[in-house]
């Protein structure tokens, strides 16, 4: 909004008092400044208001160990916090004439719209088991149809074309060694990212902070890699010219081996939102936990993740961005075909951080020990940008 307002400016002078807007570098940390301060400054208060409305409701699921037991009465639904914090920070701050920021913020807010409705059913019928599953996956469906074919395409002469890029890059090989097109195969593929990462993270919300730390690393690492790939910056190198060694200007996605990304710059500015409101809320979700983020937080998170890997084309690099989502649900996929195939369970309990629990570790120490999986995790990430 302040940047469609800088760019409106007829007078002169105004663009020039203004002039630091333009500055994408500015408008990313301003975003997650502001969003960071709005959740802070009203979090305490928007989670009394909580309190006060759910008083005496069991918000705990019946599927975790009993320890969870003693965490009832306290309230749900802090997601819808960390949504109004990414929404008004990107607006703020965020080139609003850009596609792939609504579609990023459709994701964000359509999967977190599914996560309330999860969460009011739980609620208003005081059991946990809130969405059918059926339903919730129709719902993630249909909110990825719209931001792909209602917003990331196009018709020419009749014919729908995608918008958005179809081919996919691998961690470790350059582009320009293997860069398969997937065509319209792309959009299955797509779905797979955007929802499997949306239920992984609210598979992963099990435990005090656990989730909200590895997105706030995740969308920290998408952060620069959207910028990498999207803001246009040139490094000086050294290339063969005509049998010389010369000195020439290259973009710095083409030098890296990754595919350009067009808005890039913008969607590091969402990234940075994330990052803000995710640090406002783990402030009051740190152990002991004064409010969960519930379904509208967890879907919506996991909804926003998968959606920028797929914007930002790291796709199959998110696998190890988002590892610990990625471990969370491959425990319980695990755990259901040994039951069905064996009878037996491979884990005492699925996710597998109940299978740390009920071997003994306490859960401030099991929430720690994801975290640093998860800052190794986007650490790794980063480093195959050299290695593509």
């Amino acid at each position: 909004m302040l940047f469609l307002l800088y760019r409106l400016l007829q007078d002169s002078q105004a663009q020039r008092f203004f002039n630091f807007l333009r500055y994408p570098t500015f408008r990313i940390v301003a975003a997650g400044v502001a969003a960071l301060l709005i959740g802070l400054l009203w979090g305490r208060r928007f989670i009394e208001q909580l309190r006060l409305t759910q008083h005496g409701q069991n918000t705990v699921r019946e599927d975790t160990p009993d320890r969870h037991q003693t965490k009832k009465g306290t309230p749900t639904m802090g997601g819808a916090m960390i949504l109004v914090c990414i929404g008004l920070a990107t607006l703020l701050f965020a080139d609003l004439s850009s596609r792939v920021v609504w579609v990023a913020l459709l994701w964000t807010f359509g999967f977190g719209f599914i996560g309330f409705l999860d969460d009011w059913l739980k609620l208003s019928k005081r059991n946990s088991k809130g969405l059918a599953g059926k339903k919730k996956l129709a719902l993630q469906t249909l909110f990825y149809l719209v931001g792909v074919l209602g917003i990331l395409c196009t018709w020419k002469g009749g014919v729908p074309h995608l918008l958005i890029e179809t081919r996919i890059t691998v961690p470790f090989i350059p582009t320009r060694h293997f860069n398969p097109d997937l065509g319209w195969l792309y959009l299955f593929f797509g779905w797979v990212v955007v929802v499997g990462t949306s239920n992984a993270v609210n598979l992963t919300d099990g435990l005090d902070g656990l989730a909200i730390v590895p997105t706030i690393v995740a969308a920290a690492t998408f952060a620069i890699l959207c910028y990498v790939a999207g803001s246009g910056l040139h490094i000086a190198d050294v290339q063969d010219v005509a049998g010389q060694q010369r000195l020439v200007s290259t973009p710095l996605w083409r030098y890296l081996g990754i595919l350009p990304v067009p808005g890039g710059a913008e969607l590091a500015v969402v990234c940075a939102a994330i990052v803000g409101a995710g640090l406002s809320f783990l402030w009051f979700n740190t152990y002991p936990a004064s409010v969960f983020m519930g379904d509208i937080g967890s879907l919506a998170l996991g909804g926003s993740l998968g959606g920028l890997a797929v914007l930002s084309k790291n796709e199959v690099a998110s696998a190890i961005i988002h590892g610990v989502f990625l471990a969370e649900a491959l425990s319980v996929m695990i755990q259901v075909a040994s039951f069905k195939m064996t009878g037996r369970r491979v884990f005492r309990m699925a996710p597998v951080h109940h299978h740390f629990e009920l071997k003994g570790l306490s859960e401030p120490k099991i929430i720690v020990r994801f975290w640093i999986v998860s800052i190794v995790c986007g650490a790794v990430a980063l480093m195959t940008l050299k290695l593509r």
